[in-house]
């Protein structure tokens, strides 16, 4: 054993952790000795000799040692530690048997890390082999270099064989193997896990080939460019980026950061921070964070030392501090060596052309400055910069300038200036320079560039030469040199070395802000980072690099994690700034791109912020870009995006984008897009989509010539299609989103006829412009939606609305093509509309009432008097004739009577419109009256009038039209008209006329008349509070129910039951318990004595449904018992008798039953 450990000692041990190496030797059994271990060491062990290891049998054997014998004598043998035992066992390849000590010390609470770390890892199942090695340790390649020579091994023996008959750890079946198993085999299973093991190979090789491709995706030209330039650092790789996440929230949760760890986890939303192999495949997780950093210090590079301008150094002591790529030891496999002996050839030869490419620049340089020095013809060589003659080899040290410094020091002597003072200034300002600014890695690794060349030329600055104080003293140079170094300066990190720097030109300044800008602003607290826009936006515009550019705009959308709305507005007007200074294409370029990224972005603030990018820089893009990108985006978020604010963004966006389309392919587009948004269940979707969408693409649509020709019709007819598809049920929700969109075009409609208007070339601003009434157009819901803005000016509408006035008044509409289309096609086509609608539908009446009111208002009085009204008096015919004519009664049903009403003839509130409305419902309910036909489209008529308190005054007019009206069927509707008009009256209106006509009413001859006026008294009772008025109304019902004449009115008894059913649960408590409740005892006593079976059912149904009602109700003990119980018993009594279904309803009715 022995001479093996001596023949592998060589070797790298893969099993030993530092902790093996680093701690003294103990002695092992068999003479040798061994590194006992704690668990818990690095996983990269260093180079160490391997020591001699007795037999695993000997090993095995201390196993049953109990833990007492660590305290034995000197002559017993020292314990062996399990992690030392472990360590053998797989140095020894006795996996097995590591695998049964692994399980029993899991079993028994004590796990080791080095044998779960083992077989946790697939690699390891790969990449060793099924028999030891040879000599009982790995080999070495550092005895030897050849393959199969006396100091290596066979081709492949560290590697597993691919054969289908090996089994892999993760696929044997220890039963099988066992020797109590059973040693049948099923040749079935046999071959699905050999194909299972042929699978895991391919997957394992893919895994492996993918992870390497990840690894080398970065151009091998851009990485010799970032090896040409240290001062520009490698961008990370994902690879790389996904393993130090891992181990930052590792850290973060060892620590107890888990707020931050939570917030992290959120960022990087798709990786999966429980499991490492979700980082990479097949890569091995390397140490903490809190390890690596105190690792850091013995992983030291040997690096070139920075030197004086002043000293010479020789290349041989250069070079001897350079380690030779070629005398690093390689210890890996064979097939490993091979590999990595060609990279090591690559990287030599390119370090042969890196230093051919060193000393042709160094050439170049030492030309230069001899030039230089013939055109100054003055002693300013380098010799009396740095105060001493050059060494020879002073140039072999070039003084790498990069294009990210500029020019940061003026060193520049008068003519005056030629004392030795002088000379040892300046030598010191320079060394202090240097030190300060430049650090060893950035001399060791410079390469000359371009700038390097325009080092001398440079020299002499624009700037006046800046003169210091110089000390009467006698001082050494390096005396003080010596003493400045006592100022504490860094300059050895990135930001000491930004701040040695001053910059001189815009240039440097806007490079300095493009490498500072990205450290600076993840440590500004969030509420204050949209101080950062205007330095962002300044550096993104001027800075010559794209690749910075593109990485500040990236920092100025990413900014705030989620900005507010103040924000947002800075981030929007930075943007807006940056568009103008740079132009379109670099907008398309670097702008757009940050928006296409976040356009799904999982908070909706920022796509919210790309919402309104979109709109905002919509006039500072291509027009192709406008409507087809850009576009494109606004319609994807437009139907995927969940946050109602994002689509409100995007709506008025699309808004800003049709003001600026012109491409007329894109008009179906647009008009699609109109009809999604306003189909949306937002509402305030919606309400943008009025206000600035549908506006905007009105003026689009005018433009083209289609608002009358296309967008108006289309929208006519998808009304036409609801209605006559919804006989049976009416989508009201389409029915109004349509009717809504027609609404907000009138005022384009509008200004479409004033600019098609014969007297268009008459409208010149000349002289005093004539005042607009403030009265004169509804108010609009948005600027967009104001004719004066459509227009173009207020005073420019005036004009074109006096010349209309005019026009209308004296000559008509000859040769005006748009406002005919307006009166022979639009207004007969909206009249047909609303004769099909239901006039039951409030939604549908008032909709469209509200469409004519704006309409009419408007195109104005005129147009009103002598247009729309004349079309409307042609379909209904009030006249006398008409009474008994079917067709005039079928119009007179419909919605026409109550949209004409309450949409046109309310638009003008002058005294002669008045009467007209006023007469207009008279003749309206006498025709119904007089034709026994239903009231609908006059309780509609009411019902939206009455909606309005200033109609109350004329609507009472009209009932007490009805009142004294000599027809007695007149005067019954005038009666069931009160019960409608005083739920929104006032009640001194209540007091004043509605009281008084009803008790005109109840003793009017008729008494179908008097038997109307009940539901009215009944509303009263549940909506007035005064008590006389109250007193005056219970006096009346009182007489109905007491009057011996009314004994046998039926139709009286039964109106009364279900105005107290439906009036009783809301009056008053007291009319409640005094009057309604006990009467409804009394006709329920009287029912039962009712001869007549049909009446007798009547009463008693009608009677069920009140008392349901009032079983809802609070009732006093006394009243239950005395009243309200009694009455149940009555109804039970008549239910029993004609309907017995409904006993057992009556039955619960009844406490206690």
């Amino acid at each position: 054993m022995a001479a093996a450990a001596a023949g592998g000692g060589g070797s790298v041990n893969p099993f030993l952790s530092d902790s093996e190496e680093d701690e003294p030797e103990e002695p092992r059994p068999g003479g040798g000795s061994s590194s006992s271990t704690e668990p818990g060491g690095p996983a990269y062990p260093q180079q160490q000799p391997e020591p001699a290891a007795g037999s695993p049998e000997e090993l095995l054997g201390l196993r049953a040692a109990a833990p007492g014998d660590a305290a034995a004598g000197a002559g017993e043998l020292p314990r062996v530690s399990m992690d030392a035992i472990a360590a053998q066992l797989l140095r020894d390849q006795f996996l097995l048997t590591a695998l049964e000590l692994h399980t029993e010390l899991l079993e028994s609470g004590r796990e080791l890390p080095r044998l779960r770390d083992f077989f946790s890892n697939p690699g390891n199942f790969e990449r060793q082999s099924g028999t030891p090695p040879a000599g009982g340790a790995l080999g070495s390649l550092g005895g030897s270099s050849g393959l199969g020579g006396a100091g290596g091994r066979e081709p492949g023996a560290g590697q597993l064989n691919r054969a289908g008959s090996i089994s892999t750890l993760d696929s044997l079946d220890f039963a099988r193997y066992s020797d109590d198993g059973n040693r049948e085999t099923d040749e079935r299973v046999a071959v699905l896990e050999f194909e299972l093991r042929k699978a895991k190979e391919t997957i394992q090789a893919l895994r492996a080939n993918l992870t390497q491709a990840a690894e080398n995706e970065v151009p091998l030209q851009e990485r010799k460019n970032y090896k040409s330039s240290p001062e520009i650092q490698e961008p990370i790789r994902p690879l790389e980026k996904r393993a130090l996440n891992f181990l930052v929230n590792e850290y973060l949760l060892k620590n107890s950061y888990k707020l931050t760890s939570i917030t992290f986890s959120d960022e990087n939303h798709d990786q999966d921070f429980e499991l490492w192999d979700d980082v990479g495949l097949n890569i091995p997780k390397p140490p903490d964070l809190l390890q690596l950093y105190r690792d850091f210090g013995n992983h030291h590079v040997t690096a070139r030392d920075l030197v004086d301008a002043s000293v010479g150094v020789d290349d041989d002591e250069l070079e001897a501090d350079t380690p030779i790529l070629g005398t690093v030891p390689v210890f890996e496999t064979a097939a490993q060596s091979i590999e990595q002996c060609l990279i090591v050839q690559k990287l030599e030869d390119q370090i042969s052309v890196l230093n051919s490419e060193k000393w042709s620049l160094m050439e170049q340089i030492q030309r230069l400055e001899s030039e230089i020095d013939l055109l100054k013809n003055e002693n300013f060589a380098v010799s009396s910069v740095y105060g001493v003659a050059p060494h020879p080899s002073l140039k072999q040290v070039p003084l790498t300038v990069s294009e990210d410094n500029g020019r940061y020091l003026d060193i520049k002597s008068s003519e005056n200036d030629s004392k030795h003072g002088n000379i040892e200034e300046t030598s010191l300002a320079l060394s202090a320079e240097v030190d300060s600014r430049t650090s060893k890695d950035d001399m060791l690794n410079s390469v000359p560039s371009k700038e390097t060349e325009k080092l001398s030329s440079c020299a002499p600055s624009s700037k006046a030469a800046v003169h210091f104080d110089k000390p009467n003293r006698e001082l050494s140079p390096a005396f003080h040199q010596a003493l400045l170094s006592f100022c504490r300066m860094s300059a050895d990190s990135r930001l000491g070395s930004e701040v040695s720097r001053i910059a001189d030109s815009e240039k440097s300044v806007m490079l300095m802000l493009g490498r500072c800008l990205p450290h600076i602003v993840p440590n500004v607290l969030l509420a204050k980072r949209e101080e950062l826009i205007p330095l962002i936006l300044c550096t993104a515009c001027l800075h010559p690099e794209p690749k910075e550019r593109d990485q500040l705009l990236h920092i100025l959308f990413n900014l705030i994690k989620r900005p507010d709305d103040e924000q947002r507005q800075m981030i929007l007007t930075g943007c807006v700034a940056f568009a103008r200074h740079v132009g379109p294409t670099r907008v398309e370029a670097e702008l757009l791109p940050q928006c296409w990224e976040q356009i799904n972005h999982k908070y909706p603030e920022r796509r919210l912020l790309v919402a309104e990018s979109c709109g905002a820089l919509a006039p500072y893009l291509p027009k192709e870009i406008r409507s087809s990108l850009v576009l494109s985006m606004l319609q994807q978020m437009l139907m995927e995006d969940k946050a109602d604010l994002v689509r409100e963004a995007v709506i008025k966006s699309l808004g800003i984008i049709m003001g600026y389309i012109d491409d007329p392919d894109k008009y179906q587009q647009g008009f699609e897009l109109l009809l999604s948004a306003l189909g949306d269940p937002s509402e305030r979707v919606v309400s943008a989509t009025h206000q600035v969408f549908l506006p905007a693409y009105a003026a689009w649509t005018t433009e083209l010539g289609n608002l009358q020709f296309h967008l108006i019709p289309t929208l006519l007819n998808k009304i036409e299609k609801l209605l006559r598809e919804g006989e049976h049920g009416l989508d009201e929700h389409k029915l109004h989103m349509y009717l809504s969109a027609l609404q907000s075009l009138i005022p384009s409609l509008f200004a479409l006829v004033l600019q098609n208007a014969p007297f268009t070339s008459k409208a010149k601003l000349q002289g005093e412009v004539p005042q607009i009434e403030v009265t004169r157009f509804p108010r609009p819901v948005s600027p967009l939606q104001d004719v004066a803005v459509i227009i173009g000016s207020r005073e420019q509408l005036a004009v074109l609305l006096q010349l209309y006035e005019h026009q209308l008044e004296h000559e008509g509409t000859t040769g005006w093509e748009t406002l005919l289309w307006v009166v022979n096609q639009l207004l007969p086509q909206l009249i047909e509309i609303v004769g099909k609608i239901n006039v039951a539908s409030t939604a549908c009446v008032h909709e469209f009432s509200r469409f004519f009111w704006r309409l009419c208002r408007t195109f104005g009085k005129i147009f009103t008097n002598t247009k729309v009204k004349p079309q409307f008096q042609e379909i209904l015919r009030l006249s006398e004739e008409n009474i008994d004519s079917t067709a005039g009664n079928g119009v007179l049903t419909k919605a026409t009577v109550p949209i004409y009403a309450t949409g046109v003839l309310t638009c003008y509130i002058q005294e002669e419109d008045r009467k007209l409305l006023v007469g207009f419902l008279e003749d309206v309910m006498t025709m119904l009256s007089l034709s026994h036909a239903p009231l609908d489209s006059l309780k509609a008529s009411f019902v939206e009038l009455g909606a309005n308190p200033a109609y109350h005054e004329l609507l009472l007019t009209v009932l007490w039209y009805g009142v004294v009206h000599t027809s007695a069927l007149v005067r019954c509707t005038a009666a069931r008209m009160f019960e409608l008009l005083v739920k929104g009256v006032h009640e001194t209106l209540v007091a004043q006329r509605v009281v008084p006509a009803l008790i005109t009413l109840s003793s009017d001859p008729e008494i179908s008349v008097r038997i109307a006026t009940i539901p009215a008294f009944g509303t009263i009772m549940e909506t007035v509070t005064q008590r006389e008025l109250l007193e005056r109304v219970k006096m009346q019902l009182a007489s109905f129910l007491e009057d011996p004449q009314y004994q046998d009115q039926h139709s009286l008894h039964t109106e009364i039951i279900k105005t107290f059913g439906r009036v009783g649960p809301n009056a008053e408590p007291r009319f409640r318990d005094e009057f309604v409740i006990p009467h409804l005892h009394k006709l329920a006593l009287v029912n039962n004595q009712q001869s007549v079976d049909s009446k007798r059912l009547d009463i008693a149904t009608h009677l069920f449904e009140s008392y349901s009602a009032l079983s809802c109700c609070f009732i006093s003990e006394d009243l239950m018992v005395s009243h309200f119980l009694p009455g149940l018993k009555c109804l039970r009594t008549d239910m029993e008798h004609l309907s017995p279904e409904h006993e057992l309803n009556v039955n619960c009715s009844e406490p206690g039953e």
